[in-house]
């Protein structure tokens, strides 16, 4: 069957796919350590108690109708309130657009500003860039990111691509490494977008920054969240945020984002999702709406909410880097943000008892699987190289009491190894 060269060339989601045979173990009843998914156990971390009833009773209330397609009013309000009192970020109401979640927000983005053919800058491992400039006909330009530098891009590594660049997406704290971009190297990038856009001629179109902060609440120890605007206020005309309660608040299911920046742009991405009918329910706008004023409420629930994925984060930490230690081929990198830790597992060449080789990454992941019952995503799946044997572990799902036994079946797992 004949299909539109998008549909055809369009690259399904590794985790998807893995999550697939994930479903199917554990329905066998094999017990898995799935530290895959990007998502929280409502039963273990669960939304705020003051949001949910806000939004039962919003529902109760009968607010089931059809929201402002910008996002209603007393939300935009909420969320430019909120700016201004967690990050010192005066934006007004036309300058913030409200949608399902970020997805159709950096959609709409990327429709707003990339024609087919221009170029996206774009470090990899990242989420879902590759995607995002398929899906617009976009040229990727991408910038391999190393461990050196926590797997963040750095202005000298985008310097050479600038040049007729459109759009440089950024995120952090990242997914999926759980680090975060210092203030030093989001400084020189800001100052080097700037660089790039006062040499640009009049009317030529401009080069602009996602800047993708969905876990930027979720910092730990000493850790702190910078941004291009606040580093720099001439970045304000040139960045476009995109935030959401999905990771702050555990609340990946109500579906409540936002996006903020130059008002011209968020009027046109707003035309788009028009179109597309992609708003935040009613019921849970409402709440939120309410929720984000309760500075009280907020504060008590990050700081439970910080600690216990902290926790699951340090204790996991702590067990890759007693493994390295025992010489496994092994590394970690020290958590700082989000729900995600960078974890290495270099097998590559091994032999198992039976005798079959891991000749490659892939098989390495299934062996993980298969013989540790460890899920974990390879950075392949965020466009590194298949050969990266570095992987994303995600602490949403995680038990406290399963760690040291997945520890100990990984270090079972690798001792069978020859």
């Amino acid at each position: 069957m004949k299909l539109s060269h998008l549909a055809e060339t369009l690259i399904g989601s590794e985790i998807v796919k893995l999550g697939g045979e994930i479903r199917e173990k554990i329905r066998k009843g094999e017990k898995i350590y799935n530290f895959t998914v990007g998502d929280f156990d409502p039963a273990i971390f669960p939304i705020p108690r003051e949001l949910e009833d806000l939004i039962i009773d919003a529902y109760r209330k009968h607010f089931t109708n059809y929201p402002a397609a910008e996002g209603n009013l007393d939300l935009r309000e909420s969320i430019s309130a909120f700016l201004e009192d967690r990050e010192s970020l005066k934006y007004g109401t036309n300058e913030i657009l409200v949608a399902s979640g970020g997805r159709p927000l950096i959609y709409s983005l990327f429709r707003t500003l990339i024609d087919k053919g221009d170029k996206v800058i774009y470090a990899v491992p990242s989420w879902n860039n590759n995607h995002y400039t398929h899906l617009n006909q976009g040229v990727h330009v991408v910038i391999e990111a190393t461990a050196e530098n926590n797997f963040m891009p750095t202005a000298a590594a985008l310097q050479p691509h600038v040049r007729e660049a459109t759009l440089i997406c950024l995120c952090s704290p990242q997914n999926p490494t759980g680090t975060t971009i210092s203030r030093k190297d989001l400084s020189a990038i800001c100052e080097l977008v700037l660089e790039e856009n006062k040499r640009r001629g009049e009317g030529e179109k401009k080069l602009f920054v996602l800047y993708d902060q969905m876990y930027w609440q979720l910092t730990y120890g000493t850790i702190t969240h910078y941004n291009p605007v606040t580093l720099n206020p001439a970045m304000r005309e040139y960045t476009i945020f995109v935030d959401a309660i999905s990771k702050a608040f555990a609340a990946t299911g109500v579906r409540v984002g936002w996006a903020f920046g130059p008002a011209e742009i968020i009027s046109r991405m707003n035309a788009i999702m028009s179109h597309i009918g992609s708003w935040a329910p009613m019921a849970e706008q409402k709440a939120t709406a309410v929720y984000l004023t309760k500075r009280e409420a907020i504060d008590a629930y990050l700081k439970t909410f910080r600690a216990a994925v902290s926790d699951r984060l340090h204790q996991i930490h702590a067990g890759f880097a007693a493994l390295k230690q025992e010489g496994f081929n092994v590394d970690v990198l020290a958590p700082e943000a989000a729900i995600y830790l960078t974890i290495k597992i270099d097998l590559k060449g091994k032999k198992t008892k039976e005798g079959v080789v891991l000749d490659d990454q892939p098989a390495v992941t299934s062996y993980l699987l298969n013989a540790a019952g460890l899920a974990v995503v390879p950075f392949s799946a965020f466009g590194a190289a298949k050969s990266s044997p570095w992987y994303r572990l995600s602490v949403g799902t995680c038990k406290l009491e399963d760690i040291p036994e997945m520890i100990g079946k990984l270090r079972e797992a690798m001792r069978q190894l020859s």
